[in-house]
């Protein structure tokens, strides 16, 4: 199945490519990879969660916004490929957490983002990621998350 078809048979459409809150690109190719610079939960220019998680943010909007933040990736990647039927697999995935001193279910947030590759991607969505807390993220997101994938 191609993986538009994946997107249309769950519903999903892709947002359009988010435009930098700063001096980067959101996305770009080296040899047959596409790395995106972080990507935050933004719907229509607004973020979906703000705040630490684990104070002001439930882990489970945590994993929603990581599943936005995902979305927003992927869409970037696909701009720059010629469209999503021409992502080979996902790499790797990363996602920033910005998390209560006390929270530790990093992991539990970024399946938020990976559960939804698998859903698109199937096994070509299976990844090597990191789950990691910070302080603070750009905007006072509650999440941030890059790719790399082949296409």
């Amino acid at each position: 199945m191609a993986f538009s078809e994946a997107l249309e048979r769950l519903g999903i459409e892709l947002p359009p490519v988010a435009a930098p809150v700063a001096a980067y690109v959101p996305a770009t190719r080296t040899g047959d990879q596409i790395w995106t610079s972080g990507q935050l939960p933004m719907v229509d220019g607004a973020l979906t969660a703000t705040g630490k998680v684990g104070r002001d943010v439930s882990p489970e909007d945590a994993a929603a916004a990581a599943r936005v933040a995902a979305l927003n990736a992927i869409a970037a990647v696909a701009d720059l490929a010629g469209g999503i039927d021409r992502i080979r697999r996902i790499v790797k995935v990363v996602v920033f957490v910005a998390s209560d001193p006390e929270f530790t279910g990093q992991p539990a947030v970024a399946n938020g983002a990976s559960l939804l590759l698998g859903e698109i991607f199937g096994e070509q969505g299976v990844h090597v990621r990191s789950a990691v807390g910070v302080s603070v993220l750009p905007l006072d997101a509650a999440v941030e998350l890059e790719l790399v994938v082949e296409a």
